[in-house]
């Protein structure tokens, strides 16, 4: 702990144990053992495991509760890496971010991450949670494993019935209202306080509601940042509300989540949002009802790209895709440190082993427990071969067998979900890979600019930058070319065989306005390590005003016939 920061803590905050529900969910879910019976308020229920269930794990303690938020510095995120790195560990599971992007250099993950790699211990990140914006994403550098969010075939909804007959779906995991009957339903705006400002009303905040107008009434009250999820209750429960109905804003369309709300709840969607506050408006006694939740399987489409998983393109190096990959991130049900309560308010006396949560804090263990068992399968393989052999095998269609989307209904690109959704049975056979040792993200470093002061902050070994060196030709698993203008790119690519001896043909989905010529267009390889070289030349054949300053998305795979391994090819018109 970096107590020059902190000054002296409580000692019992020492150890790695968990006093804001963060870290006991992630660590289920990368290695959680086979628990029967998991649920939430009976919602959910079934055996529920981590990714490498039966994994030894060990938990580093790097965040603080600071007097205003959570504190974490990067003393304590380095210190952490540097004592796993001497534990041995296989995998580093790492469900933090810095809240922007910053240079490689400037970021304690990246630097500590860098020394994992180079003891073959792959990092897996989080890809941040402040989508949807393009540029959010973090944990850029190309030797972490970032992770963005999506959903699964499964939600936890209720409905709100009006008294016009209309039924709404939301999000909740509410148990119902207390009594099978309509009450009487009110905006936060109508139940204001005088001094309150209107703003302040819609997002029921903390002392501006009457509770006169509110006591034994559904409030409704507008959300426009997550975390409003959790304050509007407070306010709610001081003033007597029997139920609180979320809306959120235009910005937060479609994404609405069920959380442990200690009123019964739903969270509705902007269109049914706007649909309850028109009918108050228009009703003289407007009335509802809220059912208890439900849930639902084979939910489609799934996955659909969260709205908090923060989006590409990399605002650091454009040239590597971020995120990498996706994976299960909304409405995941894990354990729950019993000595914090479901939602953290000081009037929630509610502690029970398991919650339900979101963001890429959660999908992110998904990947490592998943890299756990493949480790197991293949101990001497490379991180980088890891990584490659999830990013080629995922898959960028949804249950519908359609490409995947966002939350708006959009088609999603791989700035939302990086080589496309994880497939763990097919990362476990995936042909050929992509591999990288330290000397090429040495030499990655060189190209991105920095010098030796710089680069020593990875490498305490001296490391001399190549003449001659094209960061088009770094060995990723995907190709992003951020300025193709009028000239032609060429890119060079490795793949080595980590299959039977087979024949690979070369396929490949053109990005709009680009030529892509492939050399050569078959690899044949003879036997497992075998390596093949082949090279992509784009250029630039048609700029349309509507591609002409933007990216345009396509696909390059190699298959035998039982392998599919495919590489994202993203392009920006100049």
């Amino acid at each position: 702990m970096d107590e020059s920061k902190f000054g002296k803590l409580n000692t019992s905050l020492y150890t790695a144990r968990d006093v804001l529900g963060h870290g006991t969910p992630t660590l289920s879910i990368a290695g959680g053992n086979f628990v029967p019976g998991a649920n939430i308020f009976g919602y959910g229920n079934g055996t529920a495991k981590g990714g490498s269930p039966r994994a030894h794990v060990v938990a580093y303690k790097v965040c603080w509760l600071g007097t205003i938020e959570i504190e974490c510095t990067d003393a304590d995120i380095i210190e952490a890496f540097e004592t796993a790195i001497s534990e041995r560990v296989d995998v580093i599971s790492c469900s933090l971010g810095k809240p922007s992007a910053t240079e490689f250099f400037e970021d304690g993950i990246s630097i500590g991450a860098f020394h994992a790699i180079a003891n073959d211990i792959i990092v897996v990140t989080g890809g941040g949670n402040s989508g949807p914006e393009p540029g959010t994403v973090t944990n850029l550098a190309p030797w972490i494993f970032s992770v963005g969010a999506s959903t699964i075939d499964r939600d936890f909804a209720n409905y709100l019935a009006l008294g016009d007959k209309k039924h709404l779906m939301g999000a909740s995991l509410s148990t119902g209202l207390p009594s099978e009957k309509f009450y009487s339903l009110v905006s936060s705006v109508d139940a204001k306080v005088a001094n309150a400002t209107i703003e302040d009303a819609q997002l029921c905040k903390i002392g501006t509601l009457d509770p006169k107008k509110a006591k034994g009434k559904l409030l409704v009250c507008l959300l426009k940042e997550r975390d409003g999820l959790i304050y509007a209750e407070g306010e709610a429960v001081s003033v007597g509300a029997v139920g609180l109905i979320m809306a959120n804003n235009k910005q937060l369309d479609n994404d609405i989540m069920p959380y442990a709300h200690l009123l019964p709840t739903s969270h509705l969607n902007y269109s049914n949002g706007e649909y309850v506050y028109s009918y108050i408006k228009g009703t003289k006694t407007p009335l509802a009802y809220m059912t208890k939740a439900k849930t639902l399987l084979g939910v489609k489409p799934a996955p659909v790209i969260a709205s908090v998983s923060s989006r590409g393109p990399n605002p650091i190096q454009p040239a590597i895709l971020k995120p990498d990959i996706t994976a299960p991130g909304v409405d995941i049900l894990y354990a729950w440190p019993e000595a914090v309560s479901l939602t953290g308010l000081s009037l929630d006396n509610r502690y029970i082993p398991y919650n339900v949560g979101s963001g890429t804090s959660i999908s992110c263990p998904h990947v490592s427990g998943i890299i756990g068992l493949l480790k197991k399968l293949y101990p001497n393989w490379s991180p980088a071969a890891l990584k490659s052999a999830i990013m080629t095998t995922a898959t960028t269609l949804d249950d519908n067998k359609r490409p995947i989307l966002d939350q708006s209904k959009e088609e999603a690109t791989p700035f939302a979900y990086g080589a496309g959704h994880i497939q763990p049975e097919l990362a476990m056979d995936p042909g050929l890979v992509y591999d990288l040792d330290t000397a090429d993200y040495l030499n990655f470093l060189c190209d991105h600019g920095y010098n030796q002061t710089q680069i020593k902050m990875f490498s305490r070994k001296h490391h001399t930058c190549p003449k001659s060196y094209n960061i088009y030709d770094f060995n990723h698993p995907s190709i992003t070319v951020p300025n193709l203008g009028k000239h032609s790119v060429k890119v060079t690519r490795v793949v080595t065989n980590v299959g039977s001896p087979d024949t690979y043909q070369v396929h490949i989905k053109v990005p709009k306005g680009v030529s892509v010529l492939v050399e050569p267009r078959s690899l044949t390889f003879n036997k497992v390590g075998e390596k093949k070289t082949f090279k992509v030349n784009l250029k630039a054949i048609e700029l349309s005003k509507s591609a002409s300053s933007g990216y345009v998305f396509g696909e390059l795979w190699w298959s035998d016939g039982k392998h599919k391994v495919k590489s994202a090819l993203i392009v920006k018109h100049n």
